[in-house]
């Protein structure tokens, strides 16, 4: 008589793959509610009011597609003549042209600045 042999079935793995990531979610959900929240009574500064200035060591690109460095005009080579080593902050206008400011920062970029940041502003909205 021959004996058949019954393949062995695998349980699936995907069970305990389930139950960690509900541990996971279990543990975000509970360290999320942990945190006290904000006094009811206290009032948050609003800076909307407030004139807006850019930083001293940054270019400012304007609307029309210009570059300003501390109030006076000038161009991407001029202003990398005179800089020290470092990375180089760009405030845009929020006009101002997209294909414009990639120009600059890879002319910046092409002059040595190691690195190109963009100066933005955050809304707590």
């Amino acid at each position: 008589m021959i004996r058949h042999i019954r393949a062995s079935r695998n349980r699936d793995s995907t069970i305990p793959l389930i139950n960690v990531v509900f541990l996971i979610l279990i543990f975000f959900l509970i360290a999320g509610t942990i945190a006290p929240p904000l006094d009811p009574d206290l009032e948050l500064v609003n800076t909307a009011d407030l004139e807006g200035r850019e930083p001293p060591d940054a270019l400012v690109l304007h609307q029309d597609g210009t570059l300003s460095f501390r109030g006076r005009p000038t161009d991407a080579e001029a202003f990398m003549v005179d800089r020290e080593s470092g990375p180089v902050r760009i405030v845009p206008d929020r006009n101002a042209s997209a294909p414009r400011l990639m120009e600059i920062t890879t002319t910046l970029r092409r002059l040595g600045a190691p690195s190109v940041f963009l100066v933005t502003e955050q809304a707590l909205e």
